[in-house]
C-alpha cells in the first residue's frame, strides 16, 4: 500500500485490523500523547460531515498535531473550477497527511496516487469509508469480546451504504453470518454478494424486518436512507420509512445484541431505543477518537508505545 494511505479497508489485511484495534484500545486508555509535535493535517471535505470531520480533527488536536483545510468546498479554490489533481498536489506541499472526504467515488483512490503524502479516506460517494469500519469492528469487539462468528443483520440502505460496504469487507476474514435487510430498490449490490460467495460467508436477503431475523441477531446494524444519493426525490420519499427500529421490538433480543448506526439518523431509530441498554450507536460514534487516532498514527509511521 503506497505511503501507508488507507483508501479502502481492502488496502489492510486480517493482521493490520487487529494491530489497529489494538491501538485503538491503547488510545482510548491514552487518549492524550503528544506524539504529533511538529506535525499537520488536511482534512479537506468537498462533501458535508459532522461526525468524522470532527473525530478526525480532535484526534489530531488530541495528539498534539496541527489542522489546515476546509469543511466546505464552496470556501476552497474547487469553486472557481480548480481540478481535484491541483487541490491535492498544492496541498501536498503544505502538510504530512491529507484526511479528505469527497463525493465521487474512487476520488480518494486517485488522490493517493497523484501525491506522496499519505491519504486517509473519509468516505468517497457510495463506495468506501474505511475509517468508519475501523471503529465499527472496535465497537463490535469491545461489546462482543470477539470478531469471530457472529450474526450481523443490516438494515435500510444497502445500495449507497458505504459503511456496510466496507464493513462487509471487513468481516470477511472474520466467518460471519450477515443478514440483508432492504427493499429491492436499496438491497445489497451483486459485487459485494459475490465477495460473500467468494469467501464463503453465509447471507441472506430479506424485505421484512422480522422478529426471526432481529431475534437472530448478535450486532444490529441499521442506517439511513440517504437522500443525497437519490436522484429522483419522489423514489426516496417512496423508501425513507420503510424500516425503523422500536424499542420493542428488541424485547426477546439476544442479551448480547447491540444496535449501530453510523449516524445520523432520521426515523430509522425511535427515540425510545436511546435508553435500551442495546444501543451502543453514541459509544460507537466516541469510539471513532480512537479508531481515528491509530489510524492516523499508523498513516505517519508512528508507534505510540514506543515513543521516547
Amino acid at each position: 500500500m503506497k505511503n501507508r494511505s488507507l483508501v479502502s479497508i481492502d488496502d489492510i489485511n486480517r493482521e493490520e485490523i487487529l494491530d489497529l484495534l489494538k491501538r485503538a484500545r491503547y488510545f482510548e486508555e491514552h487518549p492524550n500523547l503528544n506524539v504529533l509535535q511538529g506535525k499537520v493535517v488536511a482534512t479537506l471535505f468537498f462533501e458535508p460531515s459532522t461526525r468524522t470531520r470532527l473525530s478526525f480533527e480532535t484526534a489530531v488536536n488530541r495528539l498534539g498535531g496541527r489542522i489546515i483545510g476546509f469543511s466546505d468546498a464552496n470556501t476552497s479554490s474547487s469553486a472557481k473550477g480548480e481540478t481535484l489533481k491541483d487541490t491535492i498536489k498544492m496541498v501536498s506541499n503544505y502538510v504530512d497527511l491529507i484526511v479528505m472526504r469527497h463525493y465521487l467515488e474512487g476520488a480518494a483512490r486517485y488522490a493517493s496516487e497523484i501525491t506522496d503524502i499519505p491519504v486517509i479516506n473519509a468516505g468517497d460517494g457510495a463506495n468506501q469509508h474505511p475509517s468508519q469500519t475501523m471503529l465499527d469492528l472496535y465497537s463490535i469487539y469491545k461489546t462482543q469480546g470477539t470478531l469471530e462468528n457472529l450474526t450481523i443483520t443490516m438494515v435500510g440502505d444497502l445500495k449507497y451504504g458505504r459503511t456496510v460496504h466496507s464493513l462487509l469487507m471487513a468481516m470477511r476474514y472474520f466467518n460471519p453470518t450477515f443478514n440483508f435487510v432492504s427493499c429491492d430498490e436499496l438491497k445489497m449490490p451483486v459485487e459485494y454478494k459475490e465477495i460473500c460467495d467468494k469467501y464463503g460467508i453465509r447471507y441472506t436477503e430479506h424485505t421484512d424486518f422480522t422478529p426471526e431475523v432481529i431475534n437472530s441477531t448478535d450486532i444490529l446494524y441499521m442506517t439511513r436512507v440517504q437522500r443525497e444519493r437519490f436522484t429522483d426525490i419522489m423514489e426516496y420519499e417512496k423508501v425513507k420509512n420503510l424500516y425503523t427500529l422500536r424499542n420493542n421490538m428488541l424485547l426477546d433480543a439476544r442479551p448480547n445484541l447491540r444496535v449501530l448506526h453510523p449516524l445520523p439518523r432520521i426515523t430509522e431509530i425511535d427515540q425510545d431505543v436511546d435508553d435500551n441498554p442495546k444501543a451502543y450507536y453514541f459509544e460507537q460514534a466516541r469510539n471513532g477518537l480512537f479508531a481515528r487516532q491509530a489510524i492516523i498514527c499508523r498513516a505517519l509511521g508512528i508507534d505510540p508505545e514506543n515513543i521516547n
